[in-house]
Formats: C-alpha cells, sequence, structure tokens
C-alpha cells in the first residue's frame, strides 16, 4: 500500500465531528466561514491551509498549500476560470518540497499560461525501467530535483491554441541506497543530469472550469528537443499526446470523463526524465513511478456526481483506468497491461465557483493509494 495521506486540517468536516468546545474556537470559526463561502462567482479566492501527511520515505510531513481561483476582470461570461495552486512541505527528516501549478487565462481567454515549477529534496522510491519490475526490494534515491516546464499559448481560432514550451529539469547529489551494497546497475542519469528541451504545443480547449469540468474537451499534442545546445547533457526527442472528453450522463450533477494520454520518447533520456505511471492523476493506486520507460499508454474512465441527488453540497465518484509502459510502442504487450480502479467522495469546497474538494482511494493488484485534492485528477 502507498502510505501517502495528506490530511486537510483546514476541512475538519471530512471526518471531525465538532464539540461544543471547538465551536466556539476561532478555528472552527473559520472553518465553517470558509466552508459556508457564498460570495459571487466573480470574486477572486485565495485561500491558504495546513496540510499533514505521512510516507514511509519520508515520515511526517507538515506543509502549506494555497490556491489561488480568479476570473481576469470578473468577467464570468467570456473568461475561464484560473487556477495558481502552490503546495509546500518538510518534513521531520528535514527534507523539503514545494510544487507551484498555473493554469491562467488572459481577457477573451486569448493566451493561455499551463505549467508548474517543482523542486524537492527528499527521497524516491526506483523500482526500474520497464513493464515486468518487481514490487519488492525498491531502491531508495536521494536526490536535489527542480523542474520549470511552461507552456505559453495563443488562441488562433475558436478553441485553438499554439505556441512555445520549455522543460528544464535538474537532478543533482543523486545517490542510490542499494549501489554500495550490491550489484545494482545505475540507470542513465544516475550520477546526475541537467535536461533542457524546447518545443511546439498545439491544443484544443473549449473546457469552462478546468477544476471541474462537467461538458467540453481538451486536446493536447507537444513536441520537445532536447539538445547540448540548449545546454542540455543529453539529447533526446519527446512527444506528449493528452485527450480528456467530458459529457452529462442524462442529469447535469453527473458527468462522465474519459482520458487517454500517451508519451513517447527516443533518444538517451535519463530515469528521471522517463515516462511514468501512477499518481494521484494517472493510474490512481500505484506509487508515481511504479513503472517508468520511454512510452506510456494509459486510459481512464470516470463516473462523477457532483453532487449526489439527495445532497447540495457531496458527491462522489467511480473510476477506472489501464495502463503500460515500454521501451517502444512496438514492443508493448497486452500482458504488461496494468489496471486501476476505485471512487471516491467528493464536497463542493467553492460553492459558487464550483469546485470540489475530493478524496479518492485507488485500488490495483498490488495494493491502494489514497489521495485528497481540490479539484478533479482530469
Amino acid at each position: 500500500m502507498e502510505i501517502r495521506l495528506r490530511i486537510i486540517a483546514l476541512l475538519l468536516v471530512f471526518g471531525l465531528a465538532v464539540s461544543p468546545v471547538w465551536a466556539q474556537g476561532q478555528v472552527v470559526r473559520f472553518v465553517k466561514k470558509i466552508l459556508n463561502d457564498t460570495s459571487s462567482a466573480a470574486t477572486s479566492k485565495l485561500i491558504v491551509f495546513p496540510t499533514l501527511g505521512f510516507a514511509p520515505e519520508t515520515s511526517l510531513e507538515v506543509g502549506i498549500r494555497t490556491f489561488s481561483l480568479f476570473y481576469v476582470k470578473g468577467d464570468t461570461v467570456v473568461n475561464r476560470l484560473s487556477e495558481i495552486n502552490l503546495n509546500t512541505f518538510v518534513t521531520l527528516k528535514g527534507q523539503f518540497g514545494a510544487l507551484l501549478e498555473n493554469a491562467v487565462y488572459t481577457d477573451q481567454n486569448t493566451y493561455f499560461f499551463l505549467g508548474k515549477a517543482r523542486y524537492q529534496q527528499f527521497p524516491l522510491l526506483y523500482y526500474g525501467i520497464g513493464p515486468a519490475t518487481s514490487k519488492s526490494n525498491p531502491v531508495l534515491v536521494n536526490s536535489v530535483y527542480f523542474q520549470i516546464r511552461q507552456r505559453i499559448l495563443r488562441k488562433i481560432r475558436n478553441n485553438w491554441y499554439t505556441g512555445a514550451e520549455a522543460d528544464f529539469q535538474s537532478i543533482q547529489r543523486v545517490s542510490f541506497e542499494s549501489e554500495e551494497t550490491s550489484n545494482f546497475e545505475l540507470p542513465v542519469g544516475g550520477r546526475g543530469s541537467k535536461t533542457t528541451g524546447l518545443g511546439l504545443a498545439l491544443v484544443y480547449d473549449d473546457r469552462k472550469n478546468v477544476l471541474n469540468v462537467r461538458k467540453g474537451q481538451f486536446l493536447e499534442t507537444g513536441i520537445l528537443w532536447y539538445q547540448p545546445g540548449f545546454g542540455s547533457d543529453f539529447k533526446y526527442q519527446s512527444v506528449v499526446l493528452d485527450g480528456r472528453l467530458y459529457r452529462p450522463l442524462g442529469r447535469p450533477n453527473r458527468v462522465l470523463a474519459m482520458q487517454l494520454a500517451g508519451t513517447f520518447i527516443t533518444g538517451d533520456v535519463p530515469f528521471n526524465n522517463l515516462g511514468l505511471i501512477g499518481g494521484e492523476s494517472l493510474m490512481r493506486g500505484y506509487y508515481l513511478g511504479r513503472y517508468r520507460d520511454k512510452n506510456v499508454l494509459a486510459t481512464q474512465a470516470e463516473i462523477r456526481w457532483l453532487p449526489f441527488g439527495f445532497s447540495k453540497r457531496w458527491g462522489g465518484s467511480l473510476f477506472a483506468g489501464l495502463g503500460t509502459v515500454a521501451p517502444s510502442v512496438a514492443s508493448v504487450q497486452l500482458n504488461h497491461v496494468r489496471w486501476a480502479a476505485g471512487g471516491g467522495v467528493r464536497f463542493l469546497f467553492f460553492q459558487k465557483k464550483d469546485v470540489f474538494l475530493r478524496a479518492d482511494l485507488g485500488v490495483t493488484r498490488e495494493g491502494t493509494g489514497f489521495y485528497i485534492s481540490l479539484g478533479e485528477a482530469f
């Protein structure tokens, strides 16, 4: 079981029965104010709350998560909902991590800025490369890792966007726990690397609310070239495909969401830049990086009740997915396709902006994973 449980301390509604003593405190009054927020959709929202977490490779985590949700110029008719999300944490082992994600639209949705920046100094589990790696005795990888990936896209016609994207990754001070105690063979980039990729992206996006899509489509095709001339230690090429479809099922509160994703890499690529399966978005239930290789193919579908018909704020979901990795597309084998399934609960966090808090439990043949986050997985 992947024991990475993040508890949003601000939202005591997920299991804390408020006693009369708590009800008199400043914290609970603040919680009630947030949970009963009825400000208009046009109002920009900035919320900061603490998080707690635990993982075997990091022990106890304490962090701060900050969300900013807004419509440019307060225009909820034409402009789309923009999101900036910052999550930072430290652990009892002195480790640190920070992730900044953005999906920001300008006025009239003319420009779309989509990207992330990540810094982390904590160990990760490395199971090896390929579709048939063993789940037992993973190697613990210690490193200092930094990434910034950004797409700057301009609308060219209707809902079509195109533009440039860049990706910089650096992994330094790398050590594999079993390196000195066995015949462990270091993967490519096992002693550290820096890679810089520049490329182009083509996106179709008619989603109104990227955190909770009730109807719409999203399609992204991107290609990146990593070259020594750009400052990269390795030379390779990466192509990413991501297609998503959202449709109501009979009622506005019931949504079918589907996704097809692929990563295709050719060349000499370091292990930390390979395509991954797992995590809180794709193939929930698997540890992020449980399977990695040059090529990733995955698909998932989810039915969402947002909210249930008998409730104004509580909802739920059921999801399932299939995915695999391979060194080449031609070498994909059906017996290496993995499955993941599960379900979760939803709570309408921002009532006017139609944004839910989700708690998902993903089940795989190797165990389970539990995730709490704001907004849907895809």
